[in-house]
């Protein structure tokens, strides 16, 4: 059988010094990464865990994913809420990009997507330029996918898209043989 140490025995009868020990890595163990300042690719994450409920209004400035309860507002404007598939939120929801994968009773509103994956429900209205229902997902509601920049009850510019109403019918009476000029007076 082979030994590490008979393989590295001098054949000189010289003893070998032994290679210098290596400095073990320098590791740290930490519940969140704190990115560096000037790597800008990475972003915190924060995570609500399963057992957590918040009631009232949740506000942030990072991208977010719910696994517990949440009842109330939820504001992340410019970050992306994915709600987990263990989330329950009643809340109305104002994000950059929303992530469904659990429940959602109350409206949501994103700047640029909704995306409801399988399994996940949504039961309210959504308000997005951009909306995605996996086959599988729950929704009950109305979809406003307004474009960027275009206020609200803007949905088309006047004129286009509509079409007039046919005038309604008179209700003519027949007299037979009249003729349909004036009578010329004598």
């Amino acid at each position: 059988m082979w030994k590490r140490d008979e393989a590295v025995r001098p054949t000189s009868g010289q003893p070998v010094a032994a290679p210098p020990p290596t400095p073990a890595p320098n590791v740290t163990a930490s519940p969140t990464h704190r990115p560096e300042a000037g790597n800008p690719m990475e972003k915190d994450i924060v995570n609500i865990g399963k057992s957590v409920v918040i009631k009232g209004e949740l506000n942030g400035s990072e991208d977010l994913t719910i696994e517990g309860h949440v009842e109330g507002t939820i504001q992340l404007r410019e970050h992306v809420l994915t709600i987990g598939p263990n989330g329950k939120i009643k809340a109305q929801v104002f994000a950059k990009s929303v992530i469904v994968l659990g429940e959602v009773h109350g409206n949501v509103t994103a700047s640029e997507k909704v995306d409801i994956r399988d399994g996940g429900s949504v039961d309210g209205d959504i308000v997005s330029p951009r909306v995605a229902i996996a086959e599988g997902a729950h929704f009950r509601g109305t979809v406003d996918m307004q474009r960027k920049g275009q206020p609200q009850g803007q949905g088309q510019p006047q004129g286009q898209g509509q079409q007039p109403r046919p005038a309604q019918p008179q209700q003519q009476t027949s007299q037979p043989n009249v003729p349909s000029q004036p009578a010329a007076a004598h």
